[in-house]
């Protein structure tokens, strides 16, 4: 099993309902890493770099305008298969079509509002946690087996 990181970012939608803790305390239960967290508030510059790959589609200014409307938690996530486990934790985009139990078919309220964004592949968790966390900003889990007890 593989071990990657993975960006998660709760969108606006999620921070003003107040779900950030739901969604952390839901891909912690499927024994993932958090190993970077940040509140923040996304300029359109970053918007764009994001969604980069749907700019010629009709939909993308919709994207820009919604995740620049209101601060969102941006969050590093890390384990065997985070990508998959991430995108099977969230559920289908839309969340009228995703699964009972997943974040976005318990929670979501309809494809534009639909909380959370989380990595597709490898090479895009990799593209957008460099847009979002400078590498000081996450924790190196592999350094050891637990990170908060040191040696004396």
């Amino acid at each position: 099993m593989a071990v990657e990181r993975t960006l998660v970012l709760v969108k606006p939608d999620g921070v003003q309902r107040g779900l950030a803790g739901e969604v952390i305390s839901r891909l912690e239960r499927r024994g993932l890493k958090l190993v970077g967290l940040k509140l923040m508030q996304v300029d359109e510059a970053l918007a764009r770099r994001h969604y980069a790959e749907h700019v010629n589609r009709p939909f993308f200014p919709g994207l820009v305008q919604f995740i620049t409307a209101g601060p969102v938690v941006a969050m590093a996530w890390e384990g065997g298969n985070a990508i998959e486990l991430v995108r099977q934790t969230m559920g289908a985009t839309d969340p009228a079509k995703s699964a009972p139990g997943t974040i976005r078919g318990d929670l979501g309220v309809n494809i534009g509002r639909n909380l959370v964004h989380g990595s597709d592949k490898p090479e895009s968790a990799q593209r957008e946690l460099n847009l979002f966390f400078k590498p000081a900003e996450l924790l190196d889990y592999q350094r050891s087996t637990d990170p908060w007890i040191t040696e004396s």
